[in-house]
């Protein structure tokens, strides 16, 4: 678009002001609600589908109804001294209480419909069982519906088995305590100063109330219109919900760089930064992968509502406020009224450039280090009833895998005892069992629950999840035929776990009965799994991608140096980020064991596209304090709102404020020296 014609844009929007400012508002009220309700055509299932445990899971979830990528509830009972809890009587009382408690349409396991002792502890008094809730489902209202369950089950079992001590921990109950537990006073107190400290910043920055307001007020419509249009895409095709998190905060950054450039022509290069943006999602849309192409519409989403909000509404709310002229020297400040020498602005002594650059590389290099999964169970909470369950479990010597079992789907003619038998002798798995209830047998299919040693997010976990795939889709001990199913073979895992040949299905069986329907693995503990095999795997292929597109767009405006000076720059911020996460949260005194899986991705894209919108900015000649101010108040705002006890949420609220801090660390690290020119995007009649 030629310089000429934004001119006209912003003089069309000028002249129609009020036009103009009544869509906006329509466009934040009514958008705002058809965002709000249209989120239920997000696809909320947080997991990476195409994968082969994810079919695997539909597959059960079609079938059962329940299970499959939801992680059970574990009742524990713990009964005194002198108790034998292998007694008929013992365990089948604690079976049939736990049956009752669990309600309709659920599916339980224990010792009693075993005889497996994986299903009790060491110190012989402890006995547990795998519950899986009748309305459990891999979206926000079954997850929900589960956590509810545990109360119920809980409050069950304590009334039915007295005499004991009983509790129910599982992976969704030890995440709903620590948000039922909420921030506390400190929390709370820190909340509050980030929020204040965000206008606070806003207004020492702009020098007025009503200038601060306006970023925020940009950031809104913005994200309105931007998740309106990926509502719609979403009808289309899958899109995940965490989309929801990326685009406000996206959109606030950008909101405080495009307020801050200076009016005049300098003001378009907000143009050549949101096109790079779009271009570099663009790329990432095209990818094969849910989460790939999610974030990448909603990157391409916010930076178009972003682009058109600064070209119509910025210009129409400048013209409205009453400019002092101490604001107008701040909106003027290492703009275009300033001589070319000072615009250059603030640049680093070597010793501080070079620190910076050593520790953004170090960061990048700890990023070949991160572990995608979720969190391990001991860091999601601290106190509260279902962390007393997991610390009797582990205390009676059961290993914390048994609250991510995998299921096996075994489809008719195929002996399910066998394969229990085969799945039982693979390394790290503590037990694998063929219920033989009727809630275990559905459609000619039965299910093999696959209780393992370690969590899947560990090495040792996902090297349990290959070896199970490959042991079911090989030969069994007999020389029966097993062959594959697709020969599906799936990539490395992570942290260092050695990639072997996982395979969508196989026949298992142990005779000539054997069918050809293949052998599905399934469970909570794939879903990680993948996640690295599905998405991670496609990172060395769109990251390229990515900023090529990136690189081309820019390249147009500007010198082919500058293009990859930002280029270089918002890869480097996005490879610190997930760095930094690893150091923090994987490394650091939380220690996780993992970083929540699409946290890392949804991170690194909000990075890369302030970072090009920044670069383009600044390089433009844009005031040097506009890229910390607009860290500051991504980082201010993201921890007022998500500062607390959950990990998940401070997974991703610290891994913005990093991103965001990094980008604007970085962006002086990466400054034009003292002695080049301030590069300026190029003038002609079809360049801004």
């Amino acid at each position: 678009m030629s310089t000429e014609r934004l001119c006209s844009v912003e003089a069309f929007a000028l002249r129609h002001r009020v036009a103009v400012v009544v869509v906006w508002a329509l466009v934040l009220l009514l958008g705002g609600a058809a965002a709000v309700a249209g989120l239920g055509r997000l696809d909320q299932s947080f997991t990476a589908s195409g994968g082969p445990g994810h079919r695997a899971n539909q597959a059960v979830q079609e079938r059962y109804g329940n299970g499959a990528a939801v992680a059970p509830l574990v009742a524990v009972a713990t009964w005194p001294a002198g108790a034998d809890v292998r007694a008929p009587g013992t365990a089948g009382r604690f079976a049939s209480a736990v049956g009752r408690a669990a309600g309709p349409g659920a599916r339980t396991v224990s010792y009693a419909g075993t005889g497996d002792e994986g299903f009790l502890g060491a110190d012989g008094r402890t006995v547990y069982a795998l519950v899986y809730p009748g309305a459990g489902k891999p979206d926000l209202s079954g997850l929900t519906a589960v956590e509810e369950a545990a109360g119920t089950l809980r409050a069950g079992l304590r009334s039915a088995l007295p005499e004991a001590r009983v509790d129910v921990t599982g992976v969704l109950p030890l995440t709903h305590d620590s948000a039922v537990a909420g921030p506390g006073p400190l929390a709370l107190a820190a909340k509050a100063a980030c929020a204040l400290g965000l206008l606070v910043l806003l207004v020492l920055a702009f020098r007025s109330a009503a200038g601060a307001l306006v970023p925020l007020l940009l950031a809104g419509v913005t994200s309105a219109g931007a998740l309106v249009l990926v509502e719609a895409v979403a009808g289309f095709t899958e899109i995940s919900f965490i989309v929801v998190y990326l685009v406000p905060v996206t959109a606030l950054v950008l909101a405080v760089h495009r307020w801050a450039q200076p009016p005049g022509p300098v003001a378009r290069s907000g143009v050549v930064g949101g096109a790079a943006g779009a271009a570099a999602c663009a790329a990432l849309a095209l990818f094969p992968a849910a989460f790939l192409r999610s974030v990448g519409i909603a990157g391409i989403a916010v930076c178009a509502v972003g682009t058109a909000a600064a070209l119509t509404l910025t210009p129409v709310l400048r013209s409205a406020l009453t400019l002092t002229p101490v604001m107008r020297s701040a909106l003027l400040r290492g703009g275009a009224a300033r001589p070319a020498a000072v615009r250059v602005g603030w640049r680093p002594r070597a010793v501080p450039a070079a620190l910076g650059l050593t520790l953004l590389v170090l960061l990048s290099g700890a990023a070949a280090q991160l572990r995608v999964g979720n969190p391990e169970a001991r860091a999601l909470v601290a106190i509260g009833p279902a962390r007393d369950g997991l610390d009797r479990l582990t205390a009676a010597g059961v290993p914390t895998g048994a609250l991510n079992p995998l299921e096996v789907l075994v489809p008719e003619g195929v002996d399910a005892r066998a394969v229990a038998t085969r799945a039982a002798r693979v390394p790290g798995v503590l037990l694998a069992a063929a219920p033989t209830a009727p809630e275990w047998r559905r459609s000619g299919s039965t299910l093999v629950v696959v209780v393992p040693e370690e969590e899947p997010m560990t090495s040792a976990g996902a090297a349990t999840v290959t070896a199970l795939r490959s042991a079911l889709a090989g030969p069994d001990d007999t020389g029966s035929d097993a062959g594959l199913e697709g020969a599906g073979h799936e990539g490395g895992g992570h942290d260092g776990a050695r990639a072997d040949a996982g395979h969508d299905g196989a026949r298992a069986g142990a005779g000539p009965d054997d069918t050809d329907a293949p052998v599905l693995v399934g469970g909570s503990g794939v879903v990680d799994r993948d996640l690295v095999d599905g998405v991670y795997r496609l990172l060395p292929y769109a990251v390229p991608a990515a900023a090529l597109a990136a690189f081309g767009v820019l390249a147009a405006f500007t010198a082919a140096g500058a293009a990859a000076r930002a280029v270089a720059g918002g890869l480097l911020a996005a490879a610190a980020s997930a760095g930094a996460l690893t150091v923090l949260w994987q490394w650091g005194p939380a220690g996780t064991g993992a970083v929540t899986g699409w946290v890392p991705l949804v991170v690194g894209v909000f990075a890369f596209c302030v970072s090009l919108d920044r670069a383009v900015a600044s390089a433009a000649g844009g005031p040097p304090w506009a890229g910390p101010v607009a860290a500051g108040a991504g980082a201010l705002a993201v921890l007022a709102v998500g500062i607390g006890p959950q990990v998940e949420l401070a997974l991703l609220v610290s891994g913005f404020a990093m991103a965001a801090t990094l980008d604007a660390l970085a962006g002086r690290w990466l400054a034009v020296p003292p002695s080049g020119p301030v590069v300026a995007l190029r003038s002609s009649p079809r360049l801004v």
